[in-house]
């Protein structure tokens, strides 16, 4: 037996042996068919395998042609890019930053006030706290925080029942008193007649008038107690000493007021003045009737004005500040009363380099303006003192000359040695508009960056 037959376990053909199907030989046929090197079917498979092992090479070798490609591609905008942004960037150096006229300020000397700071807070000089005078509890609160009232109104009622009763007991004591005195006056009248006769003593006539004397006492003391249980029972209403506001309502209906308890504050709007602390340093500098100015918390950046009205004579034992009045001048003053206000007494005047709060760029401790000189920006460092009180404005002790000319409301885009242009007021829309007053305006900005 061939290895072959071996290998399928098969054996040949003997003469003695059955003859076996024709099926089972055509199957075996084709399986030694197929391994045979030199058949039909071995030289198919092996064409196959080439073929596809070509076209595998022929892909991949576009795919790398095709990513290299690409690569130039993507290489090319890259640099056209590039070559666009110098060409911009060129472009925008080489044109000017227009500017409106309403972008840039001019600095001017101006006067300056200066003196000692003045800090305290707003108070109404006219004003009442309403305690209570008699020990009872509070029946009723008619007035509310806020509520106007009229010298006189009726603010807080307390219980007046126990003082309704001593009142009656000190009336009825006062008529039994009045008719003691009038029987004692009488028995007087009669033993003076009969003593001209002399039918009575000298001794009863003057027991006649002890008694008329003493009788007269005892009136005179129940008549006060009918007096002060009549005062009490006012004392029981709690009434607006003048016109004003209520501003501290401290108790309710069915409290227990003790006497000397706070009721409610009462406050005339119309009365307030300024309480301020200035240091005992410079005390000296101020007298009666300068001028004062001033900001209170909540009215913004408001201006008041006034005049020194008093300088306490004595200092504050713990602070040693003194106390200054300041009354204010003019209508415009604040309706509330407890704000926390400061400003500087101006005790002297002087001139000198201001600019607004807007123009400065701030770096930490340091300040710098953008000023406009030979057609260019130029980035300069000032120093700056302090703020004037009555402008806003801060002053500049160098830096930058009288009659030079800042950005008003310099941009984080600008730069050193950048070239500017004017433009003419109705062109202004179309570099840098003219800003209200009442709005926050935007800074300068260069066109030729918003065309990029």
């Amino acid at each position: 037996m061939t290895n072959f037959d071996s290998l399928l376990g098969t054996s040949p053909a003997s003469p003695t042996s059955p003859a076996k199907p024709k099926g089972n030989n055509v199957r075996l046929t084709g399986i030694k068919t197929a391994f045979d090197p030199q058949s039909p079917v071995q030289t198919f498979f092996g064409t196959t395998n080439m073929l596809r092992n070509s076209l595998f090479t022929l892909l991949f070798v576009s795919i790398l042609a095709a990513c290299g490609k690409g690569a130039d591609k993507a290489a090319d905008k890259a640099a056209d890019k590039t070559a666009d942004k110098v060409t911009g960037k060129a472009a925008a150096t080489d044109k000017p930053l227009l500017l409106a006229p309403e972008d840039l300020v001019t600095i001017r000397s101006n006067s300056l006030a200066s003196g000692p700071s003045i800090t305290g807070s707003v108070q109404p000089e006219r004003r009442a706290d309403l305690r209570a005078e008699v020990s009872a509890v509070v029946l009723q609160v008619l007035k509310e925080n806020g509520d106007t009232v009229r010298r006189g109104d009726l603010l807080v009622r307390l219980d007046d029942t126990s003082i309704r009763d001593s009142l009656a007991s000190a009336d009825a004591s006062t008529r039994s008193a009045d008719q003691a005195f009038v029987q004692a006056e009488r028995q007087f009248q009669r033993m003076t007649t009969l003593r001209t006769s002399g039918m009575v003593s000298t001794q009863a006539l003057d027991d006649a008038e002890t008694r008329r004397n003493n009788a007269q006492s005892d009136l005179a003391g129940a008549k006060a107690r009918a007096v002060q249980a009549r005062q009490q029972l006012q004392r029981t209403e709690a009434r607006a000493p003048f016109d004003g506001i209520v501003s501290d309502r401290k108790v309710s209906a069915g409290d227990t007021a003790q006497i000397g308890k706070e009721l409610l504050k009462v406050i005339d709007p119309a009365s307030m003045r300024f309480e301020g602390m200035v240091s005992a340093d410079n005390i000296g500098d101020v007298k009666a009737g300068q001028p004062v100015s001033f900001r209170v918390n909540g009215y913004g950046e408001q201006e008041f004005g006034g005049k020194v009205k008093r300088v306490n004579p004595s200092a504050n034992a713990t602070t040693r500040q003194v106390e200054v009045l300041v009354d204010f001048a003019g209508d415009k003053q604040p309706k509330l009363a407890g704000l926390y206000a400061e400003g500087r007494i101006e005790a002297a005047s002087r001139s000198g380099l201001t600019i607004a709060a807007t123009a400065l760029v701030r770096d930490g401790d340091k300040a710098s303006v953008w000023r406009m000189k030979d057609n260019k920006l130029q980035k300069t460092a000032v120093v700056v003192g302090e703020r004037d009180i009555r402008s806003g404005q801060f002053v500049i002790l160098s830096g930058i000359a009288d009659g030079d000319s800042v950005i008003r409301y310099p941009a984080a885009t600008l730069k050193d040695g950048q070239p500017v242009a004017l433009s003419a007021a109705p062109a202004a829309t179309a570099s840098a508009a003219p800003i209200p007053e009442t709005a926050k305006p935007a800074p300068a900005v260069n066109t030729s960056e918003k065309a990029k």
